[in-house]
């Protein structure tokens, strides 16, 4: 989940925007006018429509929080964490390793539920001070917006407690069963089937409702159980790639006929010489046996066609010290999990400032295929 839209930084986490999220904000926000509207009838519409996008930037500001949260629990424990990005159904810490150990695991998880409700008790505490008493109408802009954004701060502890990967839940019962099992991978894997049971009881129960009359309301409930169910799936394919690959290095799945060119070609001879003919989509610039860049179509598509053959690759291509590299002996995993944090499909194997290869997304989704088609164990030995 990529952020189109870029918000700042905090604590050295970039916070964003994915497109979706102007979906949720708008829903939100017509959502609370109505609610606003049913409060308080002698308010006017612009009194309405104020207090209603300034709650919804607060309640986006507390989903922030949540994210933020883990961010912090995981930076402390040294994994690293880059963004967080608010899309449709909330939000996500990019979090760039899996935890090492349950505890740090069940910390990591339960302090997003943890902050929400903290959140929450502040705003409804707040809400009391100013007179407001439970179960019974706000009667002031402010205290109808603390009271909302109580309630929903709470909800969505509770919400994000419901043991269903990808939620905190989820994770939290990852931890348990991974200190109870002592295998992170048997743990992982009946978290994600436990995940995958109760996002079909979400979809089941969605599709009731919506045949009761509950119109969007059923549906968007199917949607999020759809959306666990494939977020479970993903964890659970995670899981079994990880142990096919166990015990696997970069240097047994990257191809060695990595393709060469020349700096000084046109873009015209690179692209009908080397792209179309080869059906390749990285190319290594090289330069006196060093490499200097790399190619893909992505660079091209800059250049109007008209152009290709007045333009050389070196005015183009992506500088080697943008490009980033894996050795040999590195964890076949760690390399996939490079590529999906720097939105690449292929890495240059380097050694002693030598390139050896490329490691490609597409070679390794084959090995894993087939590896599974045979059931070859991870731990068969390979021969010499």
């Amino acid at each position: 989940m990529k952020s189109q839209i870029k918000l700042g930084t905090i604590f050295g986490v970039e916070l964003g925007l994915h497109y979706s999220w102007l979906v949720i904000a708008l829903l939100i926000t017509f959502s609370l006018v109505a609610q606003f509207h049913a409060v308080n009838r002698d308010w006017s519409d612009a009194l309405v429509w104020s207090i209603a996008i300034i709650t919804g930037l607060l309640f986006f500001a507390c989903l922030f929080a949540h994210e933020l949260s883990h961010a912090v629990v995981a930076k402390a424990s040294g994994i690293p964490v880059h963004k967080i990005t608010l899309f449709l159904l909330g939000g996500v810490a990019q979090i760039e390793k899996e935890a090492t150990d349950p505890r740090t695991e069940f910390w990591m998880a339960i302090v997003g539920p943890i902050t929400s409700a903290v959140l929450g008790f502040v705003m409804l505490g707040l809400a009391r001070l100013s007179g407001w008493t439970p179960w019974a109408a706000a009667t002031t802009p402010g205290t109808a917006l603390l009271v909302w954004l109580g309630y929903i701060n709470l909800a969505l502890g509770a919400f994000n407690m419901i043991p269903g990967f990808p939620l905190d839940g989820g994770r939290v019962l990852h931890a348990i069963l991974w200190w109870a099992m002592d295998d992170a991978e048997r743990s992982t894997r009946a978290a994600a089937i436990v995940g995958q049971i109760i996002a079909v009881f979400f979809i089941g129960f969605g599709v009731l409702r919506f045949f009761q009359g509950a119109g969007l309301g059923g549906l968007w409930i199917a949607f999020i159980g759809w959306f666990l169910l494939q977020a479970a799936g993903a964890t659970y394919i995670q899981v079994k790639s990880r142990a096919l690959l166990r015990g696997m290095s970069v240097k047994d799945v990257m191809s060695t006929d990595s393709y060469t060119v020349d700096p000084e070609l046109s873009l015209q001879e690179f692209v009908h010489e080397h792209l179309l003919r080869s059906g390749r989509r990285f190319f290594l610039v090289i330069q006196d046996g060093h490499l200097i860049g790399v190619i893909t179509p992505n660079e091209v598509r800059t250049v109007e066609s008209r152009a290709w053959p007045f333009t050389p690759i070196r005015s183009v291509m992506r500088s080697a010290d943008k490009v980033h590299s894996v050795s040999r002996d590195m964890p076949a995993m760690e390399a996939l999990e490079i590529m999906g944090r720097e939105d690449v499909n292929q890495l240059p194997v380097m050694s002693d400032g030598r390139i050896e290869g490329i490691v490609s997304r597409a070679h390794v989704l084959q090995i894993l295929r087939s590896r599974a088609e045979l059931q070859v164990p991870p731990s068969l030995p390979r021969a010499a």
